[in-house]
């Protein structure tokens, strides 16, 4: 199951947080969940199992 760890309105911000969850080991996604022209928010999604690792980065890269 996947699990949600950050929701922003920046897709650059999403992409980024995803390549940085990456670079460790975690598997993430970005899934939009509403787009009205530029504008929308994404969700970045990590398997259940890594839901506090995530956190931890996201937190420690400062987002």
């Amino acid at each position: 199951m996947w699990e949600v760890v950050y929701i922003t309105s920046n897709s650059e911000i999403a992409n980024k947080i995803r390549e940085e969850l990456e670079k460790v080991g975690i598997l993430a996604k970005v899934k939009s969940i509403s787009q009205e022209g530029k504008e929308g928010y994404f969700e970045i999604i990590v398997p259940e199992t890594e839901v506090n690792e995530a956190h931890n980065i996201i937190i420690e890269k400062g987002f």
